[in-house]
């Protein structure tokens, strides 16, 4: 993979609701090397397969260390960043949180919002990471947050569809786009895109553009790299996909699946969808629905001569400490048994993504158990040439700009020309704005 560039910076302020309660005490605590008995709070947001399987690892820890009992604080995606803002503004946060990416830039932009990790080595062992991984989680020269493990979208397939229909998994832009118009024959879309999960089409549209142009839409230090030109090209590309049964219309996607994901759609779920583009730490949700081992991993799509770079990778989460927990020394403990306990890493397998530390690696591969999905999609991003995703594009602002675009286009309100000018400008004020 690229070498993983570090540049977290201020971006802009999240929304929040009013806290619980308000901080009554901004003193940091200072760990003084021991544990002692207490009680602390540890939030995750995942899909069942994770919440099963962090359980477990939680209850090995309590079996281990009876003196710290972890409470657990867990559920879906939506709604989770503005729960975890409004604790934070209230300084009523757990003590260890799995965080986003872009979570560090909005929540800690001086590097001051978490603990600084660096101070608390003499729990936390991180002697198996990579230095580029641990710069992830550097703000202003503080270590704010460890990555758990790096992830890229990737293609996944229903091999019984694909299979019954005579047809392989594409390689090629173009190998896609003639399977739309093979499918379409049977009331079958080869793949789809989630919208609602925020900027998966805009994503893929991005990878092709980046393919032709080898320009990154929006780079590290959040300067756009896209022309107006550029844009039209990726809203071009995501409605040859609509036009030629690649993919469902927006209006089709919210006739047949209302506002459930996709994951939860019948379409998905009966065959009637048989690919989708997801996070290789997230496509377990997208397996458990499906008869096992009928989901199978594709190919990265390249261009006809082979281009294979523009694909992207980031952190998947990161493990923080709040910087108001009156017990550093033991929520570094905790976490560190998360990152780097050979057991542990036994428990949660890849629900997190293949981790990110050597030794639950090392783990995980003497047991056998660096395998699926994750495991086949991480290893083919390892063989390309990839690009690190800027924090600025995973805003939600940012989303809402791609989106907006995205159905204008779908929904036919105007010409992708149109579509593309006023998306270059909104991204390129709001880049101007934050900067």
């Amino acid at each position: 993979m690229k070498k993983i560039i570090s540049l977290i910076t201020a971006i802009c302020c999240m929304a929040v609701f009013t806290a619980c309660q308000k901080k009554t005490d901004d003193t940091i605590t200072k760990p003084d090397g021991k544990l002692d008995k207490c009680t602390l709070r540890f939030s995750w947001w995942g899909d069942d397969e994770r919440h099963k399987a962090t359980l477990e690892a939680i209850e090995l820890w309590n079996s281990i260390h009876p003196e710290i009992e972890i409470v657990p604080e867990y559920g879906g995606w939506d709604g989770w960043t503005e729960k975890v803002s409004s604790q934070m503004s209230g300084g009523t946060e757990p003590d260890i949180m799995q965080i986003n990416y872009d979570w560090l830039a909005t929540l800690s932009p001086d590097g001051n919002s978490f603990y600084n990790l660096d101070d608390l080595s003499k729990q936390l062992d991180l002697s198996g990471f990579d230095k580029d991984v641990l710069s992830f989680g550097e703000v202003d020269g503080k270590l704010n947050a460890v990555t758990v493990s790096v992830t890229g979208r990737g293609l996944f397939y229903n091999s019984d569809v694909y299979e019954s229909l005579g047809a392989e998994f594409p390689r090629t832009w173009e190998e896609l786009i003639a399977l739309g118009d093979k499918f379409s024959q049977k009331d079958v879309y080869p793949l789809d895109l989630d919208i609602q999960s925020g900027g998966t089409a805009w994503y893929l549209a991005i990878v092709y553009v980046q393919q032709i142009t080898g320009r990154e839409f929006i780079s590290m230090d959040g300067e756009f790299g896209f022309t107006a030109d550029d844009i039209r090209m990726a809203l071009d590309f995501y409605k040859k996909l609509e036009d030629h049964g690649v993919i469902r219309t927006i209006q089709t996607r919210t006739d047949e699946d209302g506002n459930a994901a996709l994951y939860q759609s019948p379409e998905f779920i009966g065959g009637n969808v048989a690919g989708v583009l997801e996070w290789g730490s997230s496509v377990g949700k997208y397996e458990a629905v499906l008869p096992e081992g009928v989901l199978k991993t594709g190919p990265f799509l390249t261009t006809e001569n082979g281009t294979s770079s523009g694909w992207m990778i980031k952190p998947s989460m990161l493990y923080t400490i709040s910087k108001n927990t009156k017990h550093p020394d033991e929520a570094a403990a905790f976490m560190d048994f998360l990152l780097n306990n050979s057991d542990c890493a036994r428990i949660l397998g890849t629900s997190r993504g293949i981790p990110a530390s050597r030794y639950a690696h090392e783990s995980l591969e003497q047991n056998g158990l660096l395998t699926g999905l994750a495991y086949e999609s991480d290893s083919m991003l390892d063989d390309l040439d990839t690009v690190t995703i800027s924090p600025y594009m995973e805003l939600p602002r940012m989303k809402e700009f791609y989106n907006t675009a995205i159905e204008q286009v779908s929904y036919d309100l105007c010409d992708t020309k149109t579509a593309a000018d006023e998306m270059y400008n909104s991204v390129s004020e709001y880049l101007d704005r934050l900067k």
